[in-house]
């Protein structure tokens, strides 16, 4: 609900702040005095497009902004959380300031917001009918959501659209296994080759190091064996001058000398242990020595096992030791692509059975539509008739305009059409000529749907256009049955429109010698009997008058406990 609007230096408007509250608000004046301008003001802060002939003359900008109260708007507090813009508070803040340079910038809550997120933000707060662009019904979405609120399709519309989420995902796989199918064959020739190819290579993990460990090996055999050799020599394998046989006298020299001095025990001990370990070591050698063959073959082997996977490795783009893992993955591609034409064929009966129950659940959703598009238009017909439009008629169509095309809401198409006299045929609900006729239209779409509506304030500006006597009584009673369940703000030339409202304010400009401005001035009992008395009688306001205006007052409020 708007709870507060300030407007500063826009067109005749220099300071002005404007507190509202719920039920039917009507804004009356003089003509000219500024009315719709307060509706444009309030548009420019919900996101219309602006220009820099709507800055106050004189003024370097225009600001206005508006404060809403959120606790009946589900949706805007789900929006302000989504975009990261809730203060946790139940009200929300929402500016707009234009530049005489035509620029502007947009605030939500105090930060700087684009445009777009007023106007996104807007759509959830207010609906503005009337000869506006701000006008909801025009839109075929909107016509959707309000059939499917008044009807309570929320159950089926759940269930479309599990239904499609669940046939999208499958068509999704099935056309990613179709596109894969075109290169199918040529890829399964590619893969079966490089297969055979590694497999005939059978390539271990690790072999790679090991062969190259090896083939050092092998290259350096004659350098190892000469070497290991002369060093078995040197330390065990000769007479008298290996450090076996010399590491053993100086062992004997001192196992004499032990008894004679204890402190040499250890030191015997500790050589003890060193030819042990020396004959070990000389052990080890000796079958190395054995081991090792000056084998040319095995060298040749190893080389050419070497190169196999070095081409292998240049051919494929990848180091040598990632040659098993390759092989691996390319048997799963390969498997995968051998059973792809299975999985097509499964996955295309799969995709029909989720798109039959998408068809059955979209059939009832439309069966749903149907029924309460004829109850819509039999309603809306005849407050049309109460509404200035005898021999009026509104019709919901829905049709499918095409059974192969699948949406999470469904398969229809809703388009809002009336005819607003008799004889004339039904035309699109955007098309109607008369601005009046389309805000009446309007006024009793959203009475009949009023429980339904999710935005929780409403504007009409002009809806008694062409009108008159009891027509615009009715006109004034509908209002103020909607304002019983939404914020309404009513901008009217007619006293019997102003007189059902709950509250009153009075727009008068005022002119100077150097500036003209707009006020708003909320009425009290005695000054709306005043008002009404000047809609009523015009310049000259008698007591006759004033008793009229007092009686329609009366009897609105009458009327009022009556429905109660």
């Amino acid at each position: 609900m708007l709870t507060q609007l300030s407007i500063r230096d826009f067109a005749i408007i220099d300071s002005l702040n404007l507190e509202l509250a719920a039920g039917l608000t009507a804004l009356t004046g003089e003509t000219g005095a500024g009315k719709s301008i307060l509706v444009d003001a309030l548009g420019l802060v919900l996101g219309d497009r602006a220009d820099s002939g709507t800055v106050r003359h004189g003024a370097d900008k225009a600001d206005i902004s508006a404060e809403f109260d959120l606790t009946q708007s589900a949706d805007a507090r789900a929006w302000l959380a989504e975009q990261a813009l809730d203060d946790g508070e139940t009200t929300c803040h929402i500016r707009r300031v234009i530049g005489a340079d035509g620029r502007s910038r947009g605030f939500i809550n105090g930060r700087s917001v684009p445009v777009q997120s007023l106007k996104e933000l807007g759509d959830c707060l207010v609906d503005i009918h009337g000869q506006h662009e701000h006008q909801s019904l025009l839109k075929r979405d909107t016509q959707l959501r309000l059939l499917d609120s008044y009807g309570g399709h929320d159950d089926l519309l759940q269930q479309t659209g599990i239904a499609f989420a669940a046939w999208q995902a499958c068509d999704a796989k099935l056309a990613r296994l179709q596109r894969d199918a075109a290169d199918r064959d040529h890829r399964l020739d590619v893969l079966r080759f490089q297969v055979r190819e590694l497999d005939a290579l059978a390539p271990r993990a690790g072999e790679y190091a090991e062969l190259e460990a090896a083939h050092h090996r092998l290259a350096n055999a004659g350098r190892l064996l000469e070497g290991t050799q002369r060093a078995l020599a040197l330390s065990y394998e000769n007479d008298e001058s290996t450090a076996y046989s010399l590491l053993g006298a100086a062992l004997h020299e001192l196992g004499g000398l032990r008894d004679t001095d204890p402190q040499l025990a250890g030191i015997s001990d500790a050589f003890n242990n060193a030819l042990i370990t020396l004959q070990e070591a000389a052990d080890e050698l000796r079958r190395y020595v054995d081991a090792l063959e000056m084998d040319p073959e095995q060298r040749d082997f190893v080389e050419a096992r070497l190169a196999s996977i070095q081409q292998l490795s240049r051919k494929h783009h990848c180091e040598a030791d990632a040659l098993p893992g390759l092989l691996e993955e390319l048997r799963a591609e390969l498997e995968a692509l051998e059973t792809a034409e299975v999985s097509l064929g499964k996955l295309e009966q799969e995709r029909a059975a989720y798109a039959t129950r998408y068809r059955e659940i979209a059939g009832a959703l439309h069966a749903a539509r149907t029924a309460t598009a004829a109850k819509l238009g039999k309603l809306v017909s005849a407050a049309m008739q109460e509404l200035g439009m005898p021999g009026g008629r509104f019709q919901v169509n829905v049709r499918v305009p095409d059974s192969e095309r699948f949406g999470a809401r469904g398969q229809d198409q809703i388009e809002f059409t009336v005819s607003a006299n008799p004889g004339q045929p039904l035309a699109p609900l955007a098309k109607v000529a008369s601005g009046g006729e389309l805000s009446r239209i309007s006024l009793a779409i959203q009475v009949i749907a009023a429980d339904a509506a999710a935005v929780p304030a409403m504007v009409f500006d002009e809806v008694d256009a062409g009108i008159g006597g009891g027509v615009a009584e009715t006109v004034g009673q509908r209002l103020r049955e909607l304002g019983g369940s939404r914020q309404v703000l009513c901008v009217t030339h007619l006293p019997q429109v102003a007189a059902q409202a709950h509250r009153q304010l009075k727009v008068e400009k005022l002119a100077s010698a150097n500036s003209t401005r707009t006020t708003i001035t909320p009425l009290d009992d005695e000054a709306r009997v005043e008002e009404l008395a000047r809609m009523l009688g015009g310049v000259k306001i008698t007591d006759t008058t004033r008793e009229h205006a007092r009686e329609m007052l009366q009897r609105a409020a009458g009327a009022k406990k009556k429905r109660a």
